[in-house]
């Protein structure tokens, strides 16, 4: 095992350069290393599944190998085990394995039942994905009807995961037309089956053929296409890898680039093989000639958290009461943010370093107590970061290994050498999370979380922004349980004038109210502190520190739901209020924001996008007012709205991942992120199944020319949100990002309007068009743009590949919106023949004022259905009735009397029954 987790310490600085991701996974000779798969601690602990993981695994291995060509296998595996699960000689400590960056999580189904496997995914077609989910009871198999063997879907969820590829189903739209013919959205089109309906009524059903809905031409509402279980087509993964024939994904052949599907949109209809092609893992790599081995595995389990505070008291941090900021900085996480039970140690340096506390298990408030009486009060001297971080070795090797231990380090300052011990890092184990506090601080900084998995934050001098206080707030346990986890809940800070107020109220909300803390700081004298729970009831009992202008208030107990006010008064000096919280129940998962950037450098004019993801457990909270705040290494901030429509930066609409691109650089340098998540009366939790980006849901195969139906999947109705509104506050750091290539003042408009992603069309009316899509900016989504391009063709690839050369529709009387607005155009396409059964494709291009031109739209298709006129109902004329002697003997008539007698000898039978 040493020389896998030798090898992750060489590769993981490669793999952390410029993309932002907290992935350990290397591929060396075609083999996938340092894949993580965590078990969540709220598993109840069984051995089987850890087996069963392994069994996944290498059942997915050769059938990776084989779809790929032969290019890439699973080599091994490390399987994070919760720390409340029995110990075992064969566990043994994880290195910079953590939850945090595991690529798997292995978690009970949210809502309860739903064992449907996901993965997670922020960006764009080609970018890699967060995180696969899967339930105990998918892979105990549960889902093998639905979904096929859980090798085959770990697959489907690796191609999502590492290449950034997608579905090549629609749970939305079922089927298309095409050339005047009804076709299921399948990828590719040979794939055989039968399009039926299943209906069902006082606990029986039957399965029907499908109907014609006369007003859109297609198939009506329910119906399902069933593939038969035999088939003899070899594609594709991403459309579904439980039909057994199936080991091959799609490729530029054999690709349906007609079907409305998330891989045709998000990708610019390009097959899911051509976007593996694409990617650096196919670049980098060339067949394999022999078979390759089967995966290994580690199993690794998560300890007591140990950490040490490394922490600059050089001469530089006297510069704007840096010494007493990192004190209220540190008294936040020695108070609050480190979890109970955890070891912590602290070491200081300037040109040394010096041991101020060895590790102390934390059980109680004594031991925060004292080690919050260790920090450093006096500065002075030079810098030498190693020096600092080779001292905490020594303080953790004391007690542990360094294996999975963590430094959080500090500093302010310039320092040369420090290199000098990045070999010693890298073989430690040892995780580091920096903090660069001022402009000076070593440029190198990064490189130690980088190369380790820490978290890189960034804290200006401008006291108000309350960086320091955030990026300390944010060094919770990368492991546990989320319900031990510190929450922040509101960071604020302002620069009052002669007797001004700051004002405000924080929301504490029935998932958090334990520990809570109420901390304010001050740059002069005391103001006055007044604070007010929800029943109107005054705090008192705020505790003083007149030497680090800091004091706080701990709530006893668990903190009472509702609306908290605040008011604090001073005379000209700046103030910051920070309040955090933790769980109120280790069983009530807590509504918690993540924020992150797509990259750790933005290099102008290529732009940053923010993220933030706000779920309670695994449900997605929508409708939030989320912000984000980014500050530059001049201490200018931008202030940007964070959006969940799935247009602009944001990939998938009502997700939960809110998104914004950042393009308002000012400077090179340091950037920190900021994001505040606000809850109110229209925000909701989703109810059923999140959007999620997953393996398709078989709703049942064709055995022997029968349908056989698998359990219906629960509706998804993305409108349907729970009644019970969701009212939170929360404040999560986004960590810090480095600007490189931006001029000098004029700063140049780079920026093109982003791509149209949500295009939509359908036919008004006998003959024309309407269009509806998010409108996009001026720079990406922000301001907006000068004019829309809209192109038509009939051939769907010569509107990609020649759009400049399509019809263009007269746009003059089309003003963009502001961007994020609706649009919506109608139009009559004119110079070309749209007659019944014609198939027209559109796209759309954003032009700015500069003349910069956004990327081609997402393709969007109509076709002209003119249902068939009913002809009138013509009454048959009346014919007067013969009158008709039974017992004649015209002819025929003798047919009429052997029925007659028939009838007769029926109707008493049955009477006689």
């Amino acid at each position: 095992m040493g020389s896998f987790k030798n090898s992750v310490f060489i590769l993981v600085l490669h793999l952390l350069e410029g993309a932002l991701s907290d992935s350990l996974i290397q591929l060396n000779n075609n083999g996938y290393e340092g894949i993580v798969i965590a078990v969540d601690p709220n598993v109840p602990e069984d051995e089987t599944l850890i087996q069963q993981i392994k069994d996944m695994v290498t059942e997915a291995s050769p059938y990776l190998f084989e779809a790929t060509e032969k290019r890439f296998y699973f080599k091994n595996v490390a399987i994070l085990i919760p720390q409340n699960w029995s110990t075992k000689p064969e566990y043994v400590k994880p290195k910079l394995e953590t939850y945090k960056n595991a690529d798997v999580l292995v978690a009970e189904p949210n809502p309860t039942g739903n064992d449907e496997p996901y993965t997670e995914h922020m960006g764009r077609c080609g970018e890699k994905g967060n995180k696969i989910y899967l339930t105990p009871g998918f892979l105990a198999g549960k889902m093998l009807l639905q979904y096929g063997s859980q090798g085959r879907v770990f697959v489907h969820e690796w191609a999502h995961l590492r290449w950034g590829v997608f579905n090549e189903y629609n749970n939305d739209q079922k089927f298309y037309l095409s050339n005047k013919r009804k076709k299921p959205v399948i990828c590719p089109s040979t794939i055989t089956g039968k399009n039926v309906l299943q209906k069902c009524q006082g606990g029986s059903c039957v399965t029907q053929s499908c109907k014609s809905d006369r007003v859109t031409g297609l198939y009506e509402k329910g119906c399902e296409f069933i593939p038969n279980e035999v088939q003899t087509e070899k594609a594709s993964i991403m459309y579904s890898q439980s039909i057994p024939s199936v080991v091959e994904f799609c490729t530029e052949k054999n690709h349906n680039k007609e079907a409305p599907n998330e891989q045709n949109k998000k990708c610019n209809l390009r097959s899911t093989w051509e976007v593996i092609q694409g990617s650096e893992d196919f670049k980098k790599t060339t067949p394999m000639t022999t078979q390759p081995p089967k995966p290994t595995f580690s199993l690794l389990q998560i300890g007591q958290r140990v950490v040490c505070l490394v922490l600059d008291k050089s001469g530089s941090m006297t510069v704007g009461d840096r010494l007493k900021r990192l004190n209220q900085a540190g008294k936040l996480f020695l108070l609050q943010t480190v979890e109970q039970g955890s070891w912590v140690g602290m070491v200081t340096f300037d040109s040394a370093a010096y041991v101020r506390s060895e590790l102390v298990q934390i059980n109680s408030a004594t031991e925060r107590d004292t080690l919050t009486r260790s920090l450093p009060t006096a500065a002075s001297g030079g810098t030498s970061i190693c020096s600092g971080i080779l001292s905490a070795f020594t303080v953790i090797r004391k007690k542990y290994p360094t294996d999975g231990s963590e430094i959080v380090l500090l500093t302010d300052g310039e320092d040369r050498t420090i290199s000098s011990c990045f070999n010693e890092v890298k073989q430690s184990g040892v995780i580091i999370h920096t903090v660069a506090l001022g402009p000076s601080a070593a440029q190198e900084l990064e490189e130690l979380s980088k190369m380790t998995g820490g978290l890189q934050t960034y804290a200006s001098d401008q006291v108000q922004n309350n960086g320091l206080m955030d990026a300390f707030g944010a060094l919770s346990s990368g492991n546990g349980a989320v319900s031990q986890h510190s929450i922040q809940l509101e960071s604020r800070g302002l620069t009052l004038q002669n007797s001004q107020w700051l004002n405000g109220t924080v929301i504490v909300d029935s998932t958090v109210g334990k520990d809570t803390l109420f901390l304010i700081t001050w740059t002069t004298d005391i103001p006055q502190i007044l604070l007010w729970d929800p029943s109107g009831k005054k705090q008192d009992g705020f505790l003083v520190d007149t030497y680090i202008k800091m004091a706080y208030l701990q709530i006893p107990g668990i903190a009472k739901v509702g609306i908290w006010k605040y008011s604090l008064q001073a005379r000209s000096q700046t103030l910051t209020l920070t309040v955090t919280s933790r769980a109120s129940s280790g069983t009530l998962p807590p509504v918690t924001v993540t924020s992150k950037m797509n990259k750790d450098t933005g290099k102008f004019p290529s732009p940053m996008v923010v993220y933030a993801k706000i779920h309670q457990g695994s449900l997605p909270i929508l409708r939030a007012k989320v912000t984000a705040l980014i500050e530059s290494v001049d201490g200018k901030t931008v202030t940007l709205e964070l959006l969940d429509n799935g247009a602009g930066a944001d990939a998938t609409k009502d997700d939960g991942v809110y998104s914004r691109y950042f393009t308002a650089y000012d400077t090179n340098g340091r950037y920190s992120v900021k994001v505040w998540a606000l809850g109110g009366v229209n925000t909701a939790t989703q109810k059923g199944i999140p959007q999620q980006i997953g393996a398709m849901y078989i709703p049942g195969w064709i055995e022997n020319g029968q349908v056989k139906w698998n359990p219906p999947r629960p509706e998804i109705n993305k409108d349907d949100l729970q009644g019970k509104q969701v009212c939170f506050s929360r404040t999560s750091s986004g960590g810090s990002f480095v600007a490189s290539d931006v001029p000098t003042a004029p700063i140049p408009d780079l920026f093109p309007p982003c791509k149209i992603t949500d295009l939509k069309a359908k036919i008004q009316g006998d003959s024309l068009i309407n269009l509806t899509w998010t409108a996009p900016g001026d720079d990406y989504d922000h301001g907006r743009a000068h004019k829309y391009i809209i192109g038509i063709s009939t051939n769907i690839l010569d509107l990609r590949d020649k759009f400049n050369d399509s019809l263009q529709v007269n746009t003059t009387d089309l003003i963009p919106k502001e961007a994020n607005s609706e649009e919506v155009f109608v139009f009559k396409p004119e110079h070309i023949t749209f007659t019944n059964g014609t198939d027209l494709f559109i796209a759309v291009q954003a032009v700015d004022k500069a003349n910069l031109k956004s990327e081609i739209s997402n393709i969007a298709q109509v076709s002209l259905f003119i249902p068939p006129e009913t002809p009138p109902e013509t009454p048959s004329p009346s014919l007067p009735c013969p009158d008709i002697n039974i017992n004649s003997t015209i002819p025929g008539i003798h047919i009429l009397k052997i029925m007659w007698k028939w009838l007769g000898e029926l109707q008493l039978s049955v009477a006689l029954g």
